[in-house]
């Protein structure tokens, strides 16, 4: 499951933004919402459940201060994030914090900042079910390019195994021995982004590695995963609509895109079309 609901979601983007306002009594309605989650996991202990905990949410905190939405947000995002960790205790789940991905935390000066927050969540609310960090979510990149991307100039952590090689024994040496899994749902054609921050709807996209637990090329990774569903779309390219995003009328964008969460039937046919390996 994707936990995904905080109060002033997506505190950078447009697109995305969710149902609950810090003003409007957005904590208590959170952790309402993740009292409901919670009450169902213990109906049904038997039942296995790995959550992914607030997408792109941590990660806004390590880069994006600096905007005010998520300035004001901060605090918010870390009392809701701890109530996570200390509601969904259940011992049949393990919880994933997103971590972004390499393209956004992997460059050097934020993968140090990035490992100190984590640190600082994961130990928020002891004992917790976290089982460590979730990358790539709803992305695009590789988990091993067989070259770097040219957008990637700059960053030794070109791909999101060399992002998690990189960043996993930081963690460890702060006292977070995090696992991790990688959401590869959109990652199977590479070197089709203009930028590396271009993040929706991305045109030539394709479904990429399968999910799997065994043969994975770091014992630091405990899966690959497809996290998110290839037909939900990133956002709409009207640019008159709500919750319109600049990022979805990008030249390597697929448009015309309707709203951000709605089917997209086009693009799910162009992510299976252009899958690697081939369905």
């Amino acid at each position: 499951i994707v936990i995904y609901d905080l109060p002033n979601r997506d505190c950078a983007a447009a697109a995305s933004n969710g149902e609950f306002t810090i003003a409007d009594n957005g904590v208590a309605n959170y952790e309402a919402y993740i009292d409901a989650i919670s009450a169902i996991i213990t109906q049904y202990p038997t039942v296995r459940v790995v959550a992914v905990v607030e997408p792109d949410s941590l990660a806004n905190l390590v880069t994006n201060l600096s905007v005010a939405a998520c300035s004001a947000a901060q605090s918010a995002y870390l009392e809701c994030t701890t109530y996570v960790l200390a509601t969904l205790t259940q011992c049949n789940i393990w919880l994933y914090l997103d971590a972004g991905h390499a393209g956004w935390l992997g460059w050097p000066a934020n993968i140090g900042p990035a490992a100190t927050l984590f640190t600082q969540v994961y130990k928020s609310a002891t004992p917790n079910r976290v089982r460590g960090l979730a990358t790539n979510v709803a992305n695009y990149n590789a988990l091993q390019a067989a070259t770097p991307d040219p957008i990637t100039a700059g960053d030794n952590n070109y791909d999101e195994l060399l992002y998690i090689n990189a960043l996993a024994p930081t963690l460890a040496s702060n006292g977070f021995p995090a696992q991790f899994i990688t959401d590869m749902g959109r990652s199977g054609v590479q070197d089709i982004r203009v930028a590396w921050g271009d993040w929706c709807n991305v045109k030539g996209a394709g479904f990429g590695l399968r999910p799997t637990s065994t043969g994975l090329p770091t014992s630091y990774l405990d899966a690959i995963v497809w996290v998110k569903p290839g037909g939900e779309c990133d956002g709409t390219s009207n640019s008159s609509a709500p919750r319109y995003d600049p990022h979805c009328a990008l030249s390597d964008a697929y448009q015309p895109s309707p709203q951000a969460g709605t089917w997209f039937e086009a693009y799910f046919e162009m992510l299976t079309t252009n899958a690697v390996p081939a369905f």
